[in-house]
C-alpha cells in the first residue's frame, strides 16, 4: 500500500530549483531559535522580511523577550542586513477571542489550528498588501508542530488572500538540530512552551 503523504521538503527543493531569480518572502516567526535555520537556509533564494505577529504569547514579558531575542539575532548574524523586520502589534485579546471555548483542548488540537489561522491569516494579508511573492512560517521547524496542519492552514490562507504559501517542513534535513546549534552559538533564549497560557 503506497502512502499519499506529501514530502514538503522535496516540494520545496523543486520549487527553489525552478525559481527565476530571488523572490520576496514574508516569513512569520515566533521566536529567535525557530527562525535561525529557516533564514540560514532560505536567504540564498529569497529576499526575506521577518513578520513578528504572535498574539498567542499571552504574557507581555515573554512576548517582549522573544521579540528582543529575535531582533538581536538578526543584528548579529552575518546576513542580517539582507533581512528586514516588521513588528506587528501585541494583541493577546485576539488570541483569547479565537480560542474561546477551546481552552481545554490538548496541544495540537483545535485551539492550535485556530491559532495558526490567526497568525498565518495576518501574515497572508500583509503579504498581499505589501506585494510579497510568497509567505510562510518558521513554526514547522518545531517537532511539536504538525507540518500537515500548518500546510493546510497556509494553503487555506493562500487561497483567501491570493499569495502563494511556501511549501515547507523545516524540521527536515536536520533543520531542528541546526536551529539548536545556532541557538547555542548565539546564546539565544529558548522557551519551553509555545506561548499561550494553556500550553504553559
Amino acid at each position: 500500500m503506497t502512502s499519499n503523504k506529501r514530502n514538503y521538503q522535496k516540494e520545496l527543493e523543486k520549487l527553489i530549483s525552478e525559481l527565476d531569480g530571488k523572490k520576496t518572502l514574508l516569513l512569520h516567526c515566533c521566536c529567535g531559535p525557530c527562525s535561525t535555520y529557516v533564514t540560514e537556509y532560505l536567504h540564498r533564494f529569497f529576499d526575506i522580511t521577518i513578520f513578528f505577529y504572535n498574539p498567542n504569547i499571552t504574557e507581555e514579558d515573554e512576548y517582549l523577550k522573544r521579540k528582543e531575542e529575535l531582533m538581536r539575532y538578526y543584528s548579529e548574524v552575518s546576513y542580517g542586513r539582507e533581512i528586514c523586520f516588521i513588528d506587528a502589534d501585541y494583541e493577546p485579546e485576539k488570541f483569547f477571542e479565537v480560542s474561546k471555548g477551546l481552552e481545554n483542548e490538548p496541544e495540537r488540537g483545535k485551539r492550535c489550528l485556530k491559532c495558526f489561522e490567526l497568525r498565518l491569516g495576518a501574515t497572508a494579508e500583509v503579504a498581499k498588501n505589501e506585494g510579497f511573492d510568497y509567505f510562510c512560517s518558521s513554526l514547522s521547524i518545531s517537532p511539536y508542530k504538525n507540518a500537515e496542519d500548518l500546510m493546510m492552514v497556509g494553503e487555506k490562507m493562500s487561497e483567501k488572500f491570493g499569495v502563494p504559501y511556501l511549501v515547507s517542513d523545516f524540521k527536515k534535513n536536520n533543520g531542528y538540530k541546526r536551529s539548536i546549534e545556532l541557538s547555542e552559538e548565539y546564546g539565544l533564549y529558548r522557551q519551553n512552551f509555545c506561548g499561550c497560557i494553556f500550553s504553559k
